[in-house]
């Protein structure tokens, strides 16, 4: 980067002069330091993936999970620091708790989204705080509006998507996410989907073990943010690994 050392990455209050805030991009480097994150939108819902590094074998299976619920009806994964992360679905509960004890209705996606937006980007434009390190993809499924996809990145800017992938792989992710025909597809098809993009995209020599995290809504839910079930999160588990060795037996011969 530019300009580094020149004092202008000192606080997230100060442009640089070529019109950039050091915080912000150090904060989306955390994002792309940490493991893979995916979410596709099909017909009937959303399927959320995670890559979770195992950094040590002492660490128990099932902690430290990236995959999310903020409501009953919204759920979410988490890419960057965890820390962060939980501080930001903390405040993503709270708004939603507090929409529905006001209106006596779910929070919409969509407005969720803006206000938390609205909360990170608060701590990138005032020199007594830092950005935080974290994307947040969030999902949401009904019968009227059908499935909603969207991510909240570092800066508080908030996007809505058909597919969506952060962290390590992204761009190895997002050019697998392309090719699906995801208005096809639905949520158990979509999870084997996330699966194997999730195993195609690890990088062995450099992260040698990592978790899948595997969660759903949509209607095989009924509207709620679930983990997968451990026999569809089997299956596509064997379904990704077949598909890696495939893919591993196909270079081989070439």
């Amino acid at each position: 980067m530019s300009s580094i050392g020149t004092g202008y990455d000192l606080t997230a209050g100060q442009f640089s002069p070529d019109g950039r805030v050091f915080q912000v991009e150090y904060a989306q480097k955390a994002v792309e330091n940490s493991g893979s994150v995916i979410a596709i939108r099909g017909k009937d819902g959303i399927v959320f993936g995670v890559e979770k590094i195992i950094t040590s074998q002492l660490y128990a299976e099932g902690n430290n999970r990236r995959v999310q619920s903020v409501d009953d009806h919204i759920g979410g994964a988490v890419s960057g620091m965890l820390s962060d992360a939980r501080a930001v679905v903390a405040r993503a509960r709270d708004e939603a708790a507090d929409y529905r004890d006001v209106y006596q209705v779910p929070i919409p996606l969509k407005m969720l989204c803006e206000r938390l937006g609205k909360y990170i980007h608060y701590f990138t434009v005032h020199g007594a705080l830092r950005p935080f390190g974290v994307s947040i993809l969030l999902g949401s499924w009904d019968e009227v509006n059908g499935p909603k996809l969207m991510e909240i990145d570092p800066s508080g800017t908030v996007r809505g998507y058909f597919g969506c992938a952060v962290g390590k792989g992204k761009q190895n992710a997002k050019t697998e996410i392309e090719k699906l025909d995801m208005g096809s597809l639905t949520c158990r098809d979509l999870v084997k989907e996330v699966a194997k993009i999730i195993y195609s995209v690890h990088d062995e020599v450099k992260d040698k073990h990592f978790e899948l995290e595997l969660s759903w809504i949509g209607k095989e839910t009924n509207g709620k943010h679930q983990v997968v079930p451990k026999d569809l999160y089997d299956e596509a588990v064997k379904f990704a690994e077949e598909a890696l060795n495939d893919s591993d037996d196909e270079d081989n011969v070439m």
